[in-house]
């Protein structure tokens, strides 16, 4: 048999590279669209933040006004005034109250779906929870208006005179911020090592010792995200909350008065200004509060992940 002579360096053939692989679609396509992400938040943030300070250098409104009591946009010109600390009391009094109210429930329903619930409750109990995500807010808040606020109002007269109150919003959102709060609890409660649970156990511990000392110390930092980003829910919340709470742009001094939110102060009034009126500025400067409020959550949320994660 012919010997056959072998190149130097033909030991391994090489495939000539196609023009889609040197040109790397996939990672282009979605370095595109992550820079497209980036760019439509600062242009949103960029523009809300534009329209939300024209109040104070094309409007001539000065910034110290916000802080006051009074909102009478409606006043003859030069005597209105723009004060819009009913509205951020109000959001901040209602989102505080609702998380008060839904975070030891949700907690509560967390740890029973991760470490008590059988499968056939856990099964039962999470469909239960998306069926309270898909419901619309419209729902709520006419089941509110409709039933809460006749309960409210019929046997609690004097606590709650009108019905339509600072409770009867937070009420209404504690159960709609009630699933976000036990989703991402429950998977804060999940991701706890089972060395620990079971480390727990065998030094003699009790089910409930180890949830108390173990295991919600160990899943602090996702319990606290969860509260917040369900009071992030709750502070964009407008429909349900406008339908019940009275709507009175007043600084509350109880939980049985009514109140006004930054969310229901814009849907009431964009309809009865146009875009150069001082009003409609005002409006874009609750936006901005608004966002404010938002992008403080977040940092908030992000910075209790990161220092449990470094936990």
């Amino acid at each position: 048999m012919a010997n056959v002579a072998i190149p130097l360096g033909s030991n391994r053939l090489e495939r000539t590279r196609s023009i889609r692989e040197r040109i790397d679609i996939p990672r282009r396509v979605t370095l595109i669209a992550a820079i497209l992400v980036v760019l439509v938040v600062a242009l949103l943030l960029a523009f809300i933040g534009i329209r939300g300070t024209r109040m104070f250098f094309e409007g001539g409104v000065p910034l110290t006004q916000i802080f006051s009591a009074t909102w009478d946009p409606g006043a003859d010109p030069g005597q209105q005034t723009f004060g819009l600390l009913p509205f951020i009391l109000g959001t901040i009094g209602v989102m505080v109250v609702a998380a008060i109210i839904a975070a030891p429930l949700s907690i509560g329903l967390a740890i029973f779906m991760s470490e008590i619930a059988p499968d056939w409750a856990r099964n039962i109990t999470r469909p239960a929870m998306e069926v309270f995500v898909g419901i619309p807010s419209v729902v709520y808040g006419f089941l509110g208006a409709n039933v809460l606020v006749d309960v409210l109002r019929s046997n609690f007269h004097q606590q709650f005179p009108l019905g339509y109150s600072w409770f009867a919003g937070s009420l209404v959102l504690s159960i709609m911020i009630l699933p976000t709060i036990t989703s991402i609890a429950y998977d804060a409660l999940i991701t706890v090592p089972g060395e620990l649970r079971t480390g727990s156990l065998a030094l003699g511990t009790t089910r409930w010792q180890m949830i108390r000392h173990i295991l919600l110390p160990a899943a602090r930092a996702g319990l606290m995200t969860a509260v917040i980003l369900g009071m992030l829910r709750a502070a964009g919340e407008a429909l349900a909350v406008q339908m019940v709470i009275g709507n009175r742009a007043i600084v509350p001094t109880g939980i049985g008065q009514p109140i006004i939110t930054l969310t229901s102060g814009i849907t009431l009034d964009m309809g009865n200004t146009t875009d150069n009126q001082v009003w409609n500025m005002a409006l874009w400067t609750m936006g901005l509060i608004l966002l404010l409020m938002s992008l403080t959550f977040v940092f908030l949320a992000r910075r209790i992940g990161r220092r449990g994660a470094a936990i």
